[in-house]
């Protein structure tokens, strides 16, 4: 759903937006429905608060599951009238709790197609840390090492600036080094944390310390054409944890 879409169905009177946090499993069931309904379960836990899904997300599903995903839909208000809501700590923390015996009825009330909108990646250990580390023949930055170990990283979906991010584990990071070989032997120094999802690679330069964040074209030649995205790791981290982070197409400082 676009963004025009999305606004025109916050206008529609009969029709709410949902959110709800999911593990692996349960994500491959949506999406062997073809993203149209919710598999049997005991009850189908959904908020009207992107930020408590998320919350949920990073605090419960990933310690449990190794990863965690938020979905969104939108379903017909009337068909949630019958239902109590639930409330969380903040007055606008709603929450639905639809059972067994009416989740049939619940995605035949779904309007449009069930949406992954981020995923949320556990600790990465150590031994993955110190592969890529040899492979590089250079550290990565502590900021990164931190953020990657710490209890869940974002690992990749929609920011609220817009910018859709992908990041990279380090040997997600050694495989693309290793398919791009001739490419990344034109960027000495480079680590390839992450992307836009297309051919823009989010990229450290680390031959510099702090090590700054660009983006490349893995088909460049060189670091010539790289753009400044952030002065340092700590930086594009904090930009998208508050989901502010735009990419930038132009090389503007900061």
């Amino acid at each position: 759903m676009t963004d025009s879409d999305r606004s025109t169905a916050t206008l529609d009177p009969n029709r709410i937006t949902l959110w709800r946090s999911v593990g692996p499993d349960e994500l491959d069931a949506v999406a062997s429905s073809g993203w149209r309904a919710w598999p049997p379960r005991p009850v189908v836990a959904t908020v009207a608060d992107r930020q408590l899904a998320v919350r949920i997300c990073r605090e419960q599903t990933v310690p449990a599951e190794g990863a965690g995903h938020v979905i969104q839909f939108d379903v017909d208000r009337r068909f949630l009238d019958r239902f109590e809501v639930g409330q969380g700590t903040r007055r606008d923390e709603r929450e639905y709790r639809i059972p067994a015996n009416a989740i049939a009825d619940l995605n035949a009330h779904i309007i449009g197609a069930i949406e992954q909108e981020s995923e949320y990646g556990g600790p990465v250990d150590d031994a993955e840390f110190a592969e890529t580390e040899e492979a590089l023949g250079t550290p990565l930055p502590q900021a990164w090492r931190n953020y990657l170990q710490g209890r869940s990283w974002f690992r990749r979906g929609w920011m609220t600036s817009g910018a859709y991010v992908w990041l990279n584990t380090p040997r997600e990071m050694l495989g693309l080094h290793e398919a791009w070989d001739e490419a990344t032997g034109a960027h000495p120094g480079i680590a390839i944390i992450g992307g836009d999802g297309s051919r823009e690679q989010l990229v450290l330069d680390l031959r510099r310390d702090p090590a700054p964040v660009l983006t490349v074209d893995i088909a460049s030649a060189g670091w010539d054409s790289g753009i400044l995205q952030a002065d340092n790791v700590g930086q594009l981290i904090d930009r998208i944890e508050s989901g502010e982070f735009e990419f930038r197409f132009d090389d503007v400082p900061g």
